[in-house]
């Protein structure tokens, strides 16, 4: 058993997927702790945590893993929450190392990338090859599988203007393969069922030169350094966008710049950041979100929608209620 979680069992998980765990090539750990991973370094273990060595690793995986094991992707972990008491299930990381993967083809403008890669490298990969159209992606601090699953985006460009189609693995172990209708793309959300493991994308861009396109990502890297408090444990922006407005002018307006619940703040820079100050828990940061949440409906009726993602159990006694007007 894990400390971090009294449902926490991942011995009891691996002993159950049988022999046929000798047979995996990537890294395999039962209560694996997670914080250690994630941009705000909070979040209790991992029942299981499995590092694919690659595709066909991460198939054998998902053959041996029960049926009834939940099963969370994770990469470089800048959007996500995990809660004090860990994941349930298996969570699976993608890598860099086995997942990173990357062709650009300047005559057809497309680029094949896998899940792995880090945004920015993408942008890179594509001003090398002088293809235009993806230096938003040098100002995301994540991975292709997330920005694929959220339909990431930044100065005024988002991931479904440069999608064609992508690969995946389904809960079974089986490839699959989306193209754009079965994505069905909206703001910060994809269609995609949650059951599908993204391993690998082609993306279309534009011409372009390098010279443009890195003073395009030089642009995005500016207003980063001059809006965004980059340099603290952050997530990114907390809220995701209300119709027809900002989530940080509707948090501002409210008060609540610089807002602190235990060791978690809206960032006195940009106040739809969350940051840890130093020693806030999972648990500070979410009632600091869903206090916020309840505090900008009560002072213009909007009701704001996370963008982060909360994954896992609480801690015994230490819940947070999500609010609802």
């Amino acid at each position: 058993m894990s400390d971090g979680s009294p449902l926490i069992d991942g011995e009891g998980l691996l002993e159950r997927m049988g022999p046929g765990v000798a047979d995996l090539r990537g890294k395999l750990r039962p209560n694996q702790p997670l914080k250690d991973f994630t941009w705000f370094r909070v979040g209790g273990p991992a029942e299981l945590y499995f590092v694919p060595a690659d595709v066909e690793d991460l198939q054998l995986f998902l053959q041996l893993l029960p049926a009834d094991a939940p099963v969370h992707v994770m990469g470089l972990a800048s959007n996500s929450l995990i809660r004090d008491g860990g994941l349930l299930g298996a969570v699976v990381r993608l890598t860099a190392k086995a997942f990173n993967q990357a062709k650009a083809d300047p005559e057809t403008l497309r680029i094949e990338a896998g899940a792995g890669m880090a945004d920015r490298r993408l942008a890179a990969v594509a001003r090398d090859a002088d293809i235009g159209g993806f230096h938003f992606y040098h100002g995301i601090p994540g991975s292709l599988g997330g920005a694929l699953r959220m339909n990431a985006g930044a100065n005024g460009v988002e991931t479904v203007s440069r999608f064609v189609s992508l690969d995946a693995v389904n809960r079974q172990g089986e490839r699959v393969t989306l193209d754009h209708a079965a994505m069905g793309f909206t703001y910060r959300h994809t269609a995609a069922s949650d059951d599908l493991i993204f391993v690998s994308a082609t993306f279309e861009g534009e011409p372009s030169t390098p010279e443009d396109i890195q003073a395009a990502m030089d642009a995005v890297q500016k207003h980063r350094e001059e809006n965004q408090p980059i340099k603290e444990r952050t997530s990114g922006s907390t809220f995701k966008n209300p119709d027809g407005g900002s989530a940080w002018k509707c948090v501002d307006a409210a008060g609540l710049r610089g807002f602190q619940v235990g060791g978690a703040q809206m960032s006195p820079m940009h106040c739809n950041f969350m940051i840890n100050t130093g020693d806030a828990t999972a648990y500070d940061l979410e009632l600091l979100g869903e206090t916020v949440r309840k505090r900008v409906f009560e002072h213009s009726g909007t009701l704001l929608q996370w963008e982060v993602k909360r994954l896992g159990v609480f801690t015994p006694g230490r819940s947070v209620e999500t609010f609802h007007p």
